[in-house]
């Protein structure tokens, strides 16, 4: 009995990181608390593999009967399609932000306006011609494990920034509250690692190593940006580091491949 609701709590902490990622349906009388918000996160990286693994699915489909540039980017639009384009528009955002913001205040109220400005549709230009280019560099089955890797191991990166830092909205007690719980942390790294198998075993360590570090890498950038600039995170600045630690993740693959 307590197997099954153990087994239970965690599908619905699944579904509750599912719903929170993606535009997939989950059951709409899923319970709702801080408590279970937090211990949710651990499934982000999951999250992040399964829209992965749907691109990839997409990709590797498309390419049977497609130009090999038509299925990576049939592949990258059915990710965005997935998770409503979630990460892309926190990305816009931010790069707004960064660019037009000239302290800490201005920033967050760039970052709160809907309309997209000039940075966020240069950086949201780029990262979307970067994804395209580098998948289309790959054969279509290490640019579909790609996909599922990469996505993984940016949503990791979500849950490092999360982890480390605080929120730049929240103040008092509350800004002290973890948002991941330390098993939770090790638990999404856990599968963020065991979901790149696959990937090194078709590409070897060495290059999905490099691919890890320069996501790493690349969402740090995002990290140390916001926490100089607001003092925190923000949901915007999230979708940022996913969307950063995606394309970092994809160009050190390519660098060694």
């Amino acid at each position: 009995m307590d197997l099954h609701r153990t087994l239970r709590l965690e599908g619905t902490l699944f579904l509750m990181a599912l719903g929170y990622l993606t535009r997939l349906p989950v059951p709409a009388d899923l319970p709702e608390s801080d408590d279970l918000t937090v211990r949710a996160v651990k499934y982000q990286p999951a999250v992040g593999a399964l829209v992965g693994g749907i691109a990839a699915t997409v990709l590797w489909l498309a390419s049977a009967v497609l130009p090999g540039m038509v299925a990576v980017l049939l592949g990258v639009a059915a990710a965005i399609v997935v998770t409503g384009a979630f990460h892309e528009d926190g990305l816009a955002d931010a790069a707004d932000g960064l660019g037009a913001g000239r302290d800490r205040n201005q920033t967050l109220h760039i970052m709160n306006d809907a309309r997209l400005g000039t940075y966020g549709g240069l950086a949201l230009g780029l990262v979307l011609a970067l994804r395209v280019a580098l998948l289309a560099a790959m054969p279509p089955l290490e640019a579909g494990l790609a996909l599922i890797a990469a996505h993984g191991v940016a949503r990791m990166g979500v849950v490092h920034v999360m982890a480390r830092n605080t929120s730049a909205h929240l103040v008092g007690l509350r800004a002290l509250m973890p948002n991941v719980t330390p098993d939770g942390y090790r638990i999404a790294l856990a599968s963020t690692l065991v979901l790149m198998v696959p990937l090194v075993l078709a590409v070897g360590p060495l290059a999905t190593l490099f691919g890890f570090v320069a996501a790493v890498l690349c969402a740090q950038v995002v990290r140390i940006l916001f926490i100089r600039r607001i003092g925190g995170w923000t949901g915007d600045c999230l979708g940022a580091a996913q969307q950063m630690g995606e394309v970092g993740f994809y160009l050190g693959l390519a660098l060694w491949l």
